[in-house]
């Protein structure tokens, strides 16, 4: 009976100790705040565009022969 009884103690040891980090993890607290200045974010940026027209030997010629017609 000995072994028994030294078993359930361990066990209400256990669930006391349990209990005691659930209760001191209630009383930790994390505070936020916004800063004091706004944030800064500098970016260097550099945007290039290419555009490149192929067109077909008919319409060179048909523009060619007709300047005006744009």
């Amino acid at each position: 009976m000995a072994a028994d009884s030294y078993t359930s103690r361990a066990g209400v040891l256990a669930s006391y100790g349990a209990a005691g980090v659930f209760a001191l993890a209630g009383c930790v607290t994390a505070k936020i705040e916004a800063p004091d200045k706004p944030i800064e974010i500098n970016l260097n940026v550099k945007i290039d565009q290419e555009v490149r027209i192929k067109m077909d030997k008919e319409v060179e010629d048909l523009i060619a022969s007709n300047p005006d017609i744009f």
